[in-house]
């Protein structure tokens, strides 16, 4: 087994409540160290922002430009790296496999999702299911459950549904689960539902609301786009100093 990939997986588990593992998302190579440098364990990179730094719009990078930059990201740091992809790019599960251990990263995000539309959860536990099969045990496999961002959520108990697509995909070999934009008061009911590490969204505002969110049961932060945001945010800052704003 790949030791990047079992480090990482390692880094999920036995951790105390409080102490979530903090995952910076590298937009380009040069983030990538600066985070590394910083001494976080390992990274986590965004589509957004990596979509942006290609001059892309979130969800229109083409699939090679994608594997391109994770895969400089991957060899830019010595730590484990673990690449968000999307949907996966409507590639088959043994060539997204492929694609992705080329690139060097150790895990990848998956959403279940298409053009804002949920997809059925046992189809994408299948998927699910295959990529791990494929990988043997060289991934970790972040499933990612859109219920906040494209269900019902006037209609369903929207924590109910998040919990039987992620306990499905937890049952198909995910070794994590995110429900992107699940808001903090549901963590607990969410973490004592699913049976593998939970992932939170945050913002990046410090340590004591990482830990806050580590004791309402999350395992694992990670920050979408928001750094590159902040770092882009910072350079315009620059740019008005030069231009004596």
């Amino acid at each position: 087994m790949n030791e990047n990939a079992s480090v990482f997986r390692a880094l999920h588990h036995g951790r105390p409540p409080g102490d979530p593992l903090v995952l910076p998302g590298p937009w380009d190579a040069a983030s990538a160290r600066v985070f590394e440098e910083a001494g976080f364990p390992a990274l986590a990179t965004p589509s957004a922002g990596v979509a942006a730094s290609l001059g892309y719009a979130d969800g229109r990078t083409p699939a090679a430009e994608m594997f391109a930059a994770v895969s400089r990201i991957a060899r830019a740091v010595s730590v484990p790296v673990s690449a968000d992809v999307e949907a996966g790019y409507g590639l088959a599960p043994d060539e997204l496999v492929e694609r992705l251990l080329e690139a060097g990263v150790v895990g990848c995000n998956l959403e279940d999702s298409v053009g804002g539309v949920l997809v059925d959860p046992r189809r994408q536990a299948d998927r699910l299911a295959e990529v791990r099969a494929a990988a043997g045990g060289l991934l970790f496999v972040n499933a990612r459950v859109d219920t906040y961002i494209h269900g019902a959520t006037d209609i369903v108990d929207v924590v109910t549904e998040t919990v039987t697509r992620a306990r499905l995909y937890a049952e198909a070999g995910a070794d994590c689960v995110y429900p992107i934009m699940a808001p903090a008061e549901d963590l607990p009911r969410l973490a004592a539902g699913v049976p593998v590490p939970l992932n939170a969204l945050s913002a990046p505002d410090g340590p004591a609301v990482t830990r806050r969110l580590g004791e309402l049961g999350a395992t694992r932060i990670t920050f979408g786009p928001q750094l590159q945001r902040g770092a882009a945010a910072a350079v315009g800052g620059l740019a008005d100093r030069l231009l004596g704003r």
